[in-house]
């Protein structure tokens, strides 16, 4: 249930050719996946009655979430595999997945791996990988996952900077060629109701857009205090939300889906970003490198214009929502209502008799139903567009210029630490009072590394 059409315009066309990937009609798209079919082996895709072998690869609170919906699908389906950095929270995960799915988990203590190389281990052992880790690691993890022909559900977003997102591009061209199933956890597109009013939108319910408006305001999360004893690696792990190469900044990790219902309506990616963001509320020792405020406005190649607004604040307005401003009304798409000009208004109602449906279950119902039936399902590319829109819009915001996509796209900045160890250092390390140091708008260069 995805009604996300291809993206025509010439700046995503740039983003796949720089990217190394090649974007692809529909019509070719059709024709690629079905010659695909015809090379894979036979017996490489199971029948739809045999088990698929699952495996988990990060054992948070939305690992957890994800795995119990894949386990839920229909047919026959085994947890075979888990892996995490931190055996307490694999030992949790697999805890709370007792009970009414006991029947469904063959996770003997040989098959729970730990460490930085664990996701190796597990997804070696699976015919789908589970991808919820934190998502500085998601560009690497996808990466092997596809080398070894396994079809992928990986969260949101699938990377922290530009050079995570090529490698992203990269893996979604080889996924295609192998006819492997890779789905993203931007759920709205499989939320009928959000289908529904973005067709009506593009089929020109509301007229032309000049103007829409993106919100992701609530007061924040969680926060773990630093324990005696932590390496430097081990404290930003266990607070991965605060740091930029684990989670991008709350406007890549939350605001992603937001941003992605925009490019769904325009069906094309901004050309232009400038912005201003900082930290007024959330400014403690615990609080990291990242910003609690991010204003954004971007241009698409049409000349059209996206107000984009995130932040942090407790006790403050909130609002996670998107809204589309025609010529000839007026649609708020996250409410899945339309209000014409003249008021005429249209609201979305399940089908009289139809059971509601569950954007996050729906979308591993259809991830797995396109494995078992081999039926055409990737949506890598639009989940690498819709992340590196996000990352654009923090490019923006930490410089505090104007950047162009191109500029942005092809960043060598790399967030990402160079060694990857519990002993090694990250990148962003605190001062002497336990500080870290905070893009400054208008001095911090963060789109090239000179």
């Amino acid at each position: 249930m995805n009604a996300r059409k291809p993206v025509n315009s010439p700046t995503r066309r740039d983003f796949m050719k720089l990217s190394g990937a090649a974007l692809l009609s529909s019509s070719v798209l059709d024709r690629v996946a079905l010659a695909a079919q015809r090379r894979v082996a036979p017996g490489a895709f199971l029948k739809s009655d045999e088990t698929l072998k699952v495996a988990l690869i990060g054992c948070g609170g939305r690992g957890g979430g994800a795995v119990r919906q894949a386990l839920s699908t229909k047919g026959p389906v085994k947890l075979v595999a888990l892996a995490d950095a931190f055996q307490d929270r694999l030992d949790d995960t697999l805890k709370g997945l007792q009970g009414e799915l006991a029947d469904k988990l063959d996770v003997p203590a040989d098959r729970r791996f730990v460490g930085f190389d664990a996701y190796q281990k597990a997804i070696d052992l699976c015919d789908v990988a589970i991808l919820t880790t934190p998502p500085g690691f998601r560009p690497a993890h996808f990466e092997y996952a596809i080398s070894k022909g396994k079809h992928v559900f990986m969260e949101k977003p699938v990377a922290t900077d530009a050079p995570g997102v090529r490698r992203v591009l990269a893996a979604a061209e080889e996924s295609k060629k192998k006819n492997l199933k890779v789905g993203v956890g931007l759920q709205r597109h499989h939320d009928p109701g959000y289908v529904e009013v973005v067709k009506r939108v593009q089929d020109g319910a509301i007229g032309d857009l000049p103007l829409m408006r993106v919100y992701w305001c609530d007061g924040g999360v969680w926060v773990n205090a630093r324990r005696p004893g932590q390496t430097e690696m081990e404290y930003q792990m266990r607070n991965w939300y605060y740091f930029v190469w684990l989670c991008g900044d709350h406007i890549v990790e939350q605001h992603i889906h937001n941003l992605d219902v925009a490019n769904w309506v325009k069906n094309m990616t901004p050309v232009s970003a400038r912005g201003q963001g900082g930290r007024q509320v959330r400014t403690g020792i615990d609080h990291g490198e990242i910003f609690d405020h991010h204003h954004v406005e971007f241009t698409y190649p049409d000349g059209t214009k996206l107000f984009s607004y995130c932040h942090h604040w407790p006790q403050a307005w909130s609002s996670v929502s998107e809204h589309a401003h025609g010529t000839k009304g007026y649609a708020d798409l996250s409410g899945k209502t339309i209000t014409a000009t003249g008021g005429a208004a249209w609201r979305f109602d399940m089908p009289r008799g139809s059971e509601p449906i569950d954007p996050y279950q729906n979308e591993h119902d259809v991830l797995f139903d396109a494995i078992r039936q081999n039926k055409p399902h990737n949506e890598a590319v639009y989940g690498a567009t819709s992340t590196m829109t996000a990352i654009f819009g923090r490019m923006a915001t930490y410089s505090g210029r104007e950047i162009s996509w191109n500029d942005a796209l092809n960043s060598p900045v790399s967030v990402m630490p160079k060694v990857l160890d519990w002993t090694a250092d990250p990148q962003s390390l605190p001062d002497a009072t336990g500080r870290y140091k905070i893009p400054m708008p208008g001095v911090t260069n963060a789109v090239s590394s000179s």
